[in-house]
């Protein structure tokens, strides 16, 4: 059919092409007088117009790849970025351990560029994680020193913040990852603790702040955790620098160990992402291979690894409809990963970030960005752009 479209004679002709890639669906058009087939590649990521090549005697398939492309460069390292959006105006909290401050970075829409107007004080701040509760914005500052806290802003961008509450009263000894989920109706706040006496502990939200709600493990060293569910229960992973992580099931209003995850010893931090109804993990480890597991029904098995010698963030994420997973590097070029059939990651970019640790989607109407966070060099954005190769 599409041969006769394309103006051949199929009658007593016998040809056959074959393109190097899957395809999902197939629709014939012209313009201009020359027609042509779209085709759409899911795994591939891409939609690729077919067309002929007179002089070659062959058909020719320019592909359209997504790729991110440097926007803009902040003058500051950072160590976490976490996206937010509160009435409508999105943006990303930046920590800056070295600056002593939390950064909020938000949208100049007459300058088209990327600006950072609100600055919260610290001494040194290893988080700085957003949490929008009813109308407000809540920021909480895990320190390493100085104590933790959790400032409030009412308003919108440019908005002052106010000091809500100091949190854990000491029992928060080297704070390193912050994380926030809604379970059973109450927001939870749990605070990974990679003192090596410390306690990595769970506070719950009370009306007017965070209390301590439940001690998880003590004297692990503790660098992250990850609220997730699994089998529709919500489960809690919580990273090591002493043992193998470890999964909790939420039973009767508390976390309680179900099983850890094997042959995956010093994991530095852990990210989920669903697909197809299932729970897969990036598991990011500085020494040995990073590692993308599934969850099975009762444990996570091992989907692929992928060489990651030096990282430290392992993360999905989403722009424009695609589904990407971002490898950084400190001594290499972090690498940007298609997601696949099957959870397999398929590589497509590198990106030149230095000593990256957080990689945050934000989105701006048709707009896409990444925010890189970067520890000992400048804070990189990228945008998330359609490029067609055949142009």
């Amino acid at each position: 059919m599409y041969w006769e479209a394309l103006g051949g004679d199929c009658e007593g002709t016998e040809r056959h092409w074959s393109l190097p890639f899957s395809s999902l669906a197939a629709e014939p058009f012209a313009l201009g007088g020359h027609p042509g087939v779209v085709l759409a590649q899911p795994f591939g990521g891409a939609c690729t117009l077919l067309e002929w090549d007179q002089l070659a005697g062959r058909f020719r398939a320019p592909t359209i790849i997504n790729e991110l492309r440097p926007f803009q460069s902040l003058p500051f390292s950072s160590l976490a970025a976490e996206p937010f959006a509160l009435g409508g105006h999105p943006g990303v909290v930046l920590a800056q351990p070295f600056g002593g401050a939390c950064t909020l970075l938000e949208w100049d829409q007459l300058a088209g560029r990327f600006r950072a107007p609100t600055i919260i004080n610290g001494s040194s701040p290893v988080a700085c994680h957003p949490l929008q509760l009813g109308g407000a914005l809540l920021v909480v500052v895990a320190q390493l020193g100085g104590g933790s806290a959790v400032w409030r802003r009412a308003g919108g961008p440019g908005s002052p913040f106010v000091r809500l509450q100091a949190l854990g009263n000491g029992r928060l000894r080297r704070p390193h990852a912050v994380a926030s989920a809604r379970l059973g109706g109450h927001w939870y706040l749990g605070v990974a603790d990679s003192s090596k006496g410390g306690t990595s502990t769970l506070f719950r939200w009370g009306g007017r702040g965070f209390y301590p709600h439940q001690s998880l493990r003590p004297w692990h060293r503790d660098t992250h955790l990850e609220f997730l569910e699994l089998g529709g229960q919500p489960a809690l992973v919580v990273c090591s620098g002493s043992r193998r992580p470890l999964v909790y099931r939420w039973r009767g209003g508390v976390f309680a160990p179900h099983t850890d995850i094997p042959h995956v010893p010093d994991v530095y931090a852990a990210k989920h992402f669903r697909l197809r109804g299932h729970v897969f993990l990036c598991l990011t480890r500085f020494l040995g291979d990073a590692k993308v597991m599934r969850w099975e029904g009762s444990m996570f098995r091992e989907v692929q690894q992928v060489p990651a010698r030096g990282s430290l963030v392992f993360q999905p994420l989403a722009l424009a409809g695609h589904r990407y997973v971002i490898l950084g590097n400190d001594y290499a070029p972090s690498r940007v990963y298609r997601l696949g059939a099957g959870g397999h990651l398929e590589p497509i970019q590198e990106l030149l970030t230095p000593t990256p640790r957080a990689f945050a989607p934000l989105s701006l109407g048709h707009r896409h960005f990444v925010v890189a966070s970067s520890f000992k060099g400048a804070t990189q954005i990228y945008r998330h752009v359609t490029v067609d190769l055949g142009t």
